[in-house]
């Protein structure tokens, strides 16, 4: 009971230091409970639907990368706010504390505060779950109509997640201040010592083997894997937890590389601080520059991501697409052989090609059936001069009713191997394989004829043209069957990533960036708050308050660039898996970097660190120089 009224004295004297640890949990518990209480709303909709199951989809993972952000900021907050504390944790050591005692003195503050913060959070979110389910059914994410759910869950999960969040965050910082000797309480200088411990640099160098170990074993097994959304969405994670623990060690070489570009002579002797002054205070740095490095690598893994898939796929279906026109038939337009003559009457048509989409299942050897998306080709040989298929072995071209063709992923690579499928009427039969295709990341399907495809209607026509052929005479042949006809180019270009796409990307990455954008603003406002003293010795040595304003300023827009070299090199260890997945798949491996969206990012986080750090050390030099010096 005495370490539990000295934690609530410890809060009531210290709320400056504090404030920046519960807005970051109370905000980080809200994010998590609007998208809890969005979770609920659409499990909750209606009996299903493709919509909604792509609804929870992106929930869930929105959701799941709000609580890492949270706790990985929180944690770096807690951290930072504990070795603000080490004079008055020696303090109590001297008293007679025990470590012991001043571990649970630490973790009962973390408690308090965290409930108190975890409940504001969850009001929070309650509030402001109405306008994201508005956002998502404007941007046709979600149902019109759809409406918060009577579910009792999702805000004590909120609630709780908060607290584990704070309790957990803690608990390393607890046991560091549990570490705190007497003598501590006599220290005058601020220079971080010991603060890349052996069980955080052993910890930091495991995470970032974690991540090798599952990136080269997808390269080796599965290398499609590395390109679905809930890999590249979550593979970041172990990234940038291990740069936030090893920043200690990568954070010093980066300060002194960044540090040569502060204009020493605009900001007069003080600006030759700036790069001693973040180095000594690694804490304070790391404070800083953590929701700037989780807020970089989210946005240029996340969207660096969408980009190479789309890009990869775009350049595999250019190179696959031999055909001049697409010619899609109109919904419900019923039989196409009308359609199919008209286009071969046209003069100037070389070829054409009809496919429809049709349900194949592959019987595996235990009895299971694996159900494929497949296309049925009513004509093998145009298949084969226009689909441009990529080959491995045997040739589209001998595709017949007893055969099917087949990516490598399937796993039957020889030619002539007999395969059993289940037709989409559920008749079984045996088809030998044709032609083996290489994986890819675009539609490198089951190919099969027509007769294996009971039901199937056409729905895209490939057209090859000679080289005085027009296309308004194609346009003219369609026209009275209502189909439409598409240039390659047009055709390609309605390949690219949807629309909603990116909303989803926005969905996940929205709340995310914001947060990350009021917590750096807090912990700036905290951190120089703090630092009266230490200012107040800068004035007292002659320096005027611009100058001390400026080194200030200096020195927040230098730790958020540290924080944004590290988001770029996870970006781009991350990037580079995917592009190794991509040569190993044998599909076009372009890297595209997400320069619009990182600079966007990088920049609004300098301007804040700007416009945050300048105010705040003009508040923080309000004193008299020689009262906060004492």
């Amino acid at each position: 009971m005495r370490m539990l009224r000295i934690a609530l004295k410890s809060l009531k004297a210290r709320p400056v230091s504090l404030l920046g640890a519960f807005l970051a949990l109370a905000l980080g518990v809200a994010m998590t409970a609007v998208m809890l209480l969005g979770l609920a709303a659409a499990l909750g909709g209606g009996s299903g639907g493709e919509e909604l199951v792509s609804l929870v989809a992106a929930l869930g993972t929105a959701g799941g990368v709000s609580a890492f952000v949270s706790a990985f900021v929180v944690a770096s907050t807690y951290s930072y706010a504990v070795a603000q504390r080490r004079r008055e944790l020696g303090l109590l050591r001297l008293a007679g504390a025990t470590r012991a005692q001043v571990r649970r003195t630490v973790l009962a503050e973390a408690l308090l505060l965290g409930a108190v913060a975890s409940a504001s959070g969850c009001a929070l979110g309650r509030a402001g779950a109405p306008a994201l389910l508005r956002w998502l059914a404007e941007t046709g994410m979600a149902p019109h109509g759809l409406t918060l759910a009577p579910a009792a869950w999702p805000l004590p999960a909120a609630f709780a997640a908060g607290l584990l969040v704070a309790l957990s965050g803690v608990a390393v910082a607890a046991r560091r201040a549990g570490r705190v000797g007497p003598l501590d309480a006599l220290r005058t200088a601020d220079l971080d010592t010991g603060v890349l411990t052996p069980g955080r640099l052993v910890t930091g160098l495991g995470l970032l083997l974690v991540f090798l170990a599952l990136a080269v074993t997808a390269l080796a097994t599965d290398p499609s894997d590395v390109l679905h959304r809930k890999t590249y969405t979550t593979q970041p994670m172990w990234l940038i937890s291990a740069a936030g623990l090893l920043s200690p060690l990568l954070a010093p070489p980066l300060i002194r590389l960044l540090g040569r570009t502060v204009p020493r002579r605009s900001a007069g002797f003080a600006g030759r601080l700036v790069p001693a002054g973040a180095a000594a205070a690694l804490r304070r740095t790391g404070a800083v520059a953590a929701p700037v490095l989780v807020s970089v690598a989210l946005t240029g893994s996340l969207a660096g991501a969408l980009d190479t898939v789309g890009a990869a796929r775009s350049a595999e279906a250019r190179a696959r697409t031999g055909a001049d026109l697409v010619v899609v038939p109109a919904p419900g337009s019923g039989d196409p052989r009308p359609l199919l003559a008209a286009l071969g009457a046209v003069p100037g048509v070389t070829a054409f090609s009809s496919t429809a989409p049709t349900a194949l299942s592959l019987v595996e050897p235990d009895g299971t059936t694996v159900r494929s998306e497949a296309r049925a080709a009513d004509d093998p040989a145009g298949l084969a001069v226009l689909a441009r298929l990529p080959l491995m072995a045997g040739s589209t071209a001998d595709l017949d009713d007893d055969s099917l063709v087949l990516p490598a992923e399937w796993g039957h690579l020889r030619v002539g191997e007999p395969v059993p499928v289940v037709r989409a009427d559920g008749s079984r039969t045996t088809l030998r394989v044709a032609a083996v295709l290489r994986d890819g990341v675009g539609d490198n399907g089951l190919y099969v004829t027509a007769a294996n495809a009971p039901g199937a209607r056409v729905d895209r026509v490939d057209v090859r043209l000679g080289d005085a052929a027009p296309v308004s005479d194609v346009r003219s042949a369609a026209l009275p069957y209502g189909a439409a006809v598409f240039t390659r180019e047009e055709w390609l270009a309605a390949g690219a990533p949807p629309r909603i796409a990116w909303l989803r990307t926005l969905l996940v990455l929205g709340l995310a960036l914001v947060y990350t954008g009021i917590a750096l603003a807090n912990t700036l406002f905290t951190a120089t708050a703090d630092r009266r003293r230490e200012l107040a010795l800068l004035r007292l040595a002659g320096a005027t308050r611009a100058q001390v304003v400026r080194l200030v300023t200096a020195e927040s827009v230098l730790v958020t660039a540290v924080g944004a070299v590290l988001g770029y090199a996870v970006v781009a260890v991350q990037l580079g898996s995917m592009h190794a997945a991509l040569a190993v798949l044998h599909a076009p491996a372009p890297l595209v970097l997400p320069w619009r969206a990182l600079g966007a990012v990088t920049a609004g986080a300098l301007l804040l660190a700007a416009a945050c750090a300048a105010p705040a050390a003009g508040w923080a030099l309000r004193t008299r120089p020689v009262v906060a010096a004492r």
